[in-house]
């Protein structure tokens, strides 16, 4: 049975000690569920392979179809990933912030394969949600990779779960921890570009415009 925690409107200072119990949560093995400035979010470590396939079993979700991953930083993201010129740019222009990117996978890597559906390409972006950012900042101050599985809380092809009160519905008997911070901020998803070739691909335009993205490359040109 899992463990929900309401703490909406609270001071961070007096969450601390929650967001601290969902690291140790991570670092056991265990899969939360969490707010992002979009929908919200169930996750976990994704060094761990038995986390992977947890999640892929309680969502129903197709494993083909692969997770992303929310870090704590570029320094993170660059551990596992390759970034070029044009990933870059949007990457320190978006984030933290509603942008995934698609990019290559560092070989070796510290993620398993399966997190990608053993593609040679790994999403991830840095999120603006406070308390997921201090997540991973705690994750990596205490020498862990500073990043963490983020799939949209639901069953696959249901609605995304838009507070606690709903992830628990979907989820409350089959994931360990549930962090509710209110309302979702947005109901929008991120916006998704693929970076990992020369040709920048749009595959999923969410809160960040086609133009906003379009704009930042242009400028920086």
């Amino acid at each position: 049975m899992g463990f929900l925690v309401k703490f909406s409107k609270k001071k961070m200072e007096d969450i601390k000690f929650y967001l601290n119990v969902a690291v140790e949560n991570i670092l056991e093995g265990k899969i939360i569920g969490f707010p992002t400035n979009s929908v919200y979010g169930i996750g976990g470590s994704p060094l761990n392979l038995e986390v992977i396939e947890r999640i892929f079993r309680i969502k129903f979700r197709d494993p083909s179809k692969g997770l992303l991953l929310l870090v704590k930083d570029l320094e993170e993201a660059s551990k596992i990933a390759e970034f070029n010129e044009t990933a870059l740019k949007l990457a320190n222009a978006f984030w933290p912030g509603q942008l995934t990117l698609i990019l290559k996978r560092k070989e070796p890597n510290i993620i398993p394969p399966e997190i990608s559906s053993h593609q040679k390409t790994i999403g991830l972006r840095v999120p603006e949600n406070k308390y997921v950012l201090e997540i991973l900042k705690i994750l990596k101050q205490k020498g862990h990779f500073g990043g963490i599985i983020g799939t949209s809380a639901n069953y696959s092809g249901e609605p995304p779960a838009i507070d606690g009160t709903m992830v628990a519905k979907y989820f409350l008997g089959t994931i360990d921890y549930i962090m509710d911070a209110g309302k979702s901020i947005s109901k929008l998803p991120t916006t998704m570009v693929d970076c990992s070739s020369k040709d920048l691909r749009f595959l999923r335009i969410g809160k960040i415009s086609k133009e906003e993205i379009e704009k930042v490359l242009k400028d920086n040109d």
